[in-house]
């Protein structure tokens, strides 16, 4: 399938007002409301049309020349679930399309129309070339050469001219776009475990990661990445970094950051974690068993202080881990604290070796690529078992290779990062210098050496583009969201579709490797864009849904939308057949047409070799006649007849076996029958399963929407101290306010007694005066426990107002909860 595309005339750039925010903001909580208000008017209805006949495609026309154009652009995100953007570069909004796949077709996609507008609330300087979205499709990333943004969709906006106004904040301006240097950004990305940090690869040989959440132009992590070894000399422009990707869900992979440099070799940052993270519980516990069970019982000293440091960090980035591992908790997920080594900095691991067929590659040659012209892209995948690398290179070629070892962690010691910490001595931020260090094979085979994993090489693909130009071509990679196995190449001449055949432990079965099949190539979408030296396609997206289906999006440079189906099923499966392989069922002892009929007889019948003759005539009643003639009977008769006879002895013989055969035929057949009417009997109950399921689902969400407006849903429960707290008030309520109300009207009423007693009001004056110190004594007793008895009532008073404060209270949080 081929689409010949043109590109329009577009006319001049026009001029914004930059922003004038630079403070640094905090993202909106995951709590809030994840509606905005409409950008659509309430009385339009929504219609359901093909994704690529969408109005704000065909209406859309460019208005850039082509040498404006940058040739790494994507102008389309997915979210991974049903929601697609867009960023349409003239009006500098970005259209939110609500899709629907399987509709009414199994292999269409329906996008919602009108779609929702939204813009950012400060004006943009720069020219958008790329946007990407965040794992939990919260926040945008506005990228260009001039600036990058970060749009967050959900949370506090407003609506203005029918479009919804989102907040949208600058991320590293004083850095990287300063007038007073020439730093640029190589590229930018959402880290694969965290809503809120990213990760920035400049030309400066600087790699730093941003927490938003904390501050907006101060990176949290910088890596100053020193690729060349001391002593050693390489050319500058080889260890220019071009391109980095985060690891996989897989082993130390997690906490691995891949940098491709401009001459194609590949290197390593382990372990790199950004401060607050969450990683999922089994896989830090797997890694930190493996340190524990095969590095601190290695033979090799250097191996138990590598597995010692790494078991010092995992435990100091998750202080929760030991002591859940100890007490076998099963926790859901570990959120990672901000540490760093005081004395050691992570090593820069690499140039990364390959290995063929069990044999290493000198290590003194400079070739680490065996392609032609630069490194200009590059992708990490995790396949099962498998780490996949993929690097694209300027000349057209692709360079396929997986990691025939598991990464380890490796710190350079005595080299000492830099800390940044706040007045808790708490760590907010790090800096180090990222060395290489020897990398030497080792003779023996023993773990946590501090060695870089070599890499196997799965294949060499060209992709033999057109017209390529002086300055070589751009390639983009993407990841196929259903098949890990396929990989999708966009450049100057369209889509490229690569499937890989063989992995190195997926493939693996009972301890035997399958046959080793190269990578196979497939053009998917073919722009013919020969002579131009601009990417015919602005944007690219691969969709999926649940039911195995697939399909890739395009955007062209003329602003059409094309949307292509993609094979899914037996996409895998080999394309030969083995035809040695026996039958399922074991009534035939082999297969073909040999187990039918004999090869003499398909040879057919010998060639009759006639016997000269004399130039003579000889006649047919003439001893020599009949002579001749009898020889030619004995060669017929031998011959043909001969061969006539087994032709019907071997009918007549295998004529049972073909009634067997025959007979078994249709026994699979009735068999095969009698299952699919079984399966047509069975699938009008679940067609009603699912559509009992289809109701319980939507009754189920019309209970939950119910449960989120409920008053008390937002309101947590109490912790462990509130709760001891309101105990210890109980008690006091119960057993000491009571104590203290007796004893109160004890004294009350011994007060009372003593007032009203006899003895006070005797005349006798000369006892009186002869008593006098005595009466005076008690006079001040008498006043003082009046004055003690004052003050209790006023605390008494007090703590009883406290106490039903505090009753008041605790009554209105129990009926909210």
């Amino acid at each position: 399938m081929r689409f010949n595309f043109d590109i329009p005339e577009p006319s001049s750039k026009g001029a914004l007002t930059p922003p004038s925010q630079s403070r640094s903001l905090t993202p909106p909580s995951q709590s809030q409301s994840r509606s905005p208000s409409s950008a659509t008017p309430a009385n339009e209805e929504v219609e359901w049309v093909p994704l690529q006949n969408h109005p704000i495609f065909s209406n859309a026309t460019a208005t850039h020349s082509s040498n404006d154009i940058p040739k790494k652009r994507n102008l389309m995100a997915w979210d991974g679930a049903s929601r697609l953007y867009y960023w349409d570069i003239n009006t500098q909004s970005l259209h939110r399309i609500s899709l629907r796949f399987g509709e009414p077709e199994p292999t269409s996609v329906l996008a919602a129309s009108p779609t929702k507008v939204m813009r950012a609330d400060v004006a943009l300087n720069f020219m958008v070339d790329r946007i990407t979205i965040n794992r939990h499709g919260s926040a945008l990333l506005l990228e260009g050469s001039d600036g990058i943004r970060v749009m967050y969709l959900y949370g506090s906006s407003s609506s203005k001219d029918s479009a919804v106004i989102c907040r949208t904040v600058s991320v590293g301006s004083d850095v990287y776009f300063n007038t007073n240097n020439a730093i640029r950004t190589l590229k930018v990305s959402w880290h694969p475990y965290s809503d809120t940090h990213l990760g920035i690869l400049s030309s400066d040989s600087v790699f730093r990661l941003y927490d938003l959440s904390v501050a907006l132009e101060q990176p949290e992590q910088e890596y100053y990445l020193q690729p060349v070894e001391r002593g050693r000399s390489r050319n500058a422009s080889s260890i220019c970094p071009v391109d980095f990707s985060f690891g996989g869900d897989h082993l130390w992979d997690r906490f691995s950051v891949f940098i491709l440099f401009s001459d194609g070799s590949v290197y390593i940052l382990c372990p790199v974690v950004p401060f607050g993270s969450v990683y999922k519980w089994e896989s830090v516990l797997e890694i930190y068993n493996d340190a524990q069970t095969f590095g601190l019982k290695a033979s090799s000293s250097k191996a138990v202080s590598n597995a010692n440091l790494a078991i010092s960090w995992l435990e100091a980035t998750f202080p929760d881990l030991a002591e859940q591992a100890a007490e076998g908790g099963n926790q859901p997920a570990l959120k990672s604290h901000p540490y760093a080594l005081f004395d050691a900095s992570v090593s820069l691991q690499g140039p990364l070796h390959k290995v063929y067929h069990g044999k290493e590659e000198d290590l003194s040659e400079l070739k680490v690529s065996e392609c032609e012209g630069r490194a200009v892209s590059f992708l990490y995948k995790a396949v099962s078992k498998d780490s996949v690398l993929v690097t694209a290179f300027s000349s057209g070629q692709l360079q396929i290779d997986a990691l025939a070892d598991e990464i380890q962690p490796v710190w350079t010691p005595g080299n000492q990062p830099r800390l940044s910490v706040n007045s808790q001595d708490r760590i907010i931020g790090v800096a180090m210098i990222c060395e290489t260090h020897s990398n030497e094979l080792s003779v023996d085979h023993d773990i946590w050496l501090g060695h870089s994993p070599p890499l196997l090489k799965l294949g060499t693909v060209d992709l033999a583009l057109p017209g390529k130009p002086e300055s070589g071509s751009l390639i983009s990679l993407f990841v196929d969201p259903l098949i890990p196995e396929r990989i999708y190449s966009v450049h100057d001449g369209g889509v490229d579709s690569i499937v890989l055949h063989f992995l190195p432990f997926t493939n693996q079965k009972n301890g035997i490797d399958d046959d080793i099949r190269a990578p196979s190539v497939q053009s998917v979408l073919s722009t013919c864009q020969v002579e131009s030296s601009v990417s015919a396609l602005c944007g690219f997206v691969a969709l999926s849904d649940s039911f195995g289906c697939s399909w890739i999006v395009g955007l062209t440079s003329g602003f059409e939308c094309v949307v292509i189906g993609m094979e899914s099923w037996n996409l895998l499966l080999p394309a030969r057949i083995d035809k040695e392989k026996k039958f399922g069922n074991g009534n035939l002892e082999e297969a073909g047409d040999a187990t039918i009929i004999s090869k003499e007889l398909l040879m057919g019948p010998k060639v009759v070799i006639v016997p000269p003759t004399s130039q003579n005539p000889v006649a047919a009643d003439s001893i020599e006649g009949r002579s001749t003639l009898h020889q030619y009977f004995k060669l017929f008769h031998e011959n043909y007849v001969e061969y006539a006879h087994k032709v019907y002895f071997e009918l007549k013989h295998h004529g049972p076996q073909l009634k067997k055969i025959i007979d078994d035929q249709h026994a699979r057949l009735r068999e095969a029958q009698q299952k699919l009417a079984k399966v047509e009997e069975k699938q009008e109950k679940l067609e009603k399963r699912i559509d009992h399921v289809i109701q319980t689902h939507d009754h189920l969400e019309e209970r939950l929407l119910n449960l989120k407006n409920l008053p008390g849903i937002h309101k947590k429960p109490l912790s462990k101290a509130e709760r001891e707290f309101k105990m210890e008030l109980d008690r006091f309520r119960g057993l000491e306010l009571d104590a203290l109300h007796t004893t109160i009207e004890a004294i009350n009423g011994r007060i009372q007694r003593y007032s009203s007693s006899p003895q006070t009001k005797k005349p006798n004056q000369r006892r009186q005066i002869a008593g006098r110190r005595k009466g005076n004594a008690e006079d001040d007793e008498i006043s003082h426990l009046k004055s003690s008895i004052a003050k209790l009532s006023i605390v008494n008073n007090e703590n009883t107002k406290k106490v039903k404060l505090v009753d008041s209270a605790l009554k209105n949080r129990e009926s909210n909860l």
